[in-house]
């Protein structure tokens, strides 16, 4: 279980995260949705550490995450940031041997097993053919599973993803995310995601936790969370919701008031 209570954080003076608290369910897929600059991005931030708390906690199976080291973090939570970027002689193969790096001994690479896991991972993206190909050299679609795969060989439990169907074409956004869905559902993966797409984020999520203000305002299901009322607390927009062959769909009405956050 991972527990976010009562966070307060930010950068300098800037507080973009207030008295947020959210827990996210085991072996699910729960997306993180809200307007930009709500504090989405940030809250993935905080869990990883990477940005400190001013107030409050983040636990893990009931333990404060600054006292779990850097190293054995890195085995039980994957990060897959919005961008990524690694040297242009850089293959996929050798990408994929990097995000073992936390198992490793002080002497030594990888073991017999790590590479039997890496062969896996190359397999579960559909990209065993392209070991040898630098990463920016893959199209688009085939580098953002080339990033998914890395975060598959840290063979964590827990793995978050900030919109990682940004700039993908919907061909490629399902791709991805029927991946994910995938990782949920026969991997037992634990899988927290920044997505914008409120129907996306109807299609392949579990749970849904809007945020507006640096603070989660609804946290829950797909069907309970992504209503007609919640939609317009949060975006202050008006949409209808409705249920299209056993998946909800929301479709936002025009309005002439562009509303900032």
């Amino acid at each position: 279980m991972l527990e976010v209570q009562h966070v307060t954080a930010g950068y300098g003076k800037l507080e973009v995260l207030s008295d947020l608290s959210i827990q996210f369910r085991p072996g699910r897929f729960t997306a993180i949705a809200g307007p930009n600059g709500c504090g989405k991005s940030s809250l993935l931030k905080a869990i990883m550490r990477f940005l400190p708390l001013s107030k409050g906690e983040i636990m893990l199976d009931g333990k404060p995450l600054e006292k779990i080291g850097r190293k054995k973090l890195a085995r039980r939570i994957a990060y897959l940031p919005q961008e990524c970027f690694c040297p242009d002689y850089m293959t996929l193969g050798e990408l994929i041997e990097l995000a073992g790096h936390s198992r490793y001994e002080l002497v030594g690479g990888p073991s017999e097993r790590d590479r039997e896991l890496f062969s896996q991972v190359l397999k579960t993206v559909g990209l065993s053919d392209r070991a040898g190909f630098p990463v920016n050299k893959l199209s688009g679609g085939q580098r953002q599973r080339a990033w998914i795969a890395m975060v598959l060989a840290q063979d964590t439990e827990i793995i978050l993803m900030d919109e990682p169907v940004n700039n993908l074409d919907i061909t490629y956004q399902f791709a991805v995310l029927e991946l994910v869905r995938d990782l949920v559902e026969n991997h037992g993966k634990t899988v927290i995601s920044v997505l914008h797409d409120l129907n996306l984020t109807a299609a392949f999520a579990d749970d849904v936790a809007l945020m507006r203000g640096g603070q989660c305002l609804i946290s829950g299901t797909v069907e309970d969370a992504v209503t007609p009322e919640n939609i317009e607390s949060v975006f202050g927009l008006k949409a209808q919701v409705f249920e299209k062959e056993g998946r909800l769909v929301c479709f936002p009405e025009r309005s002439e008031t562009t509303v900032f956050c």
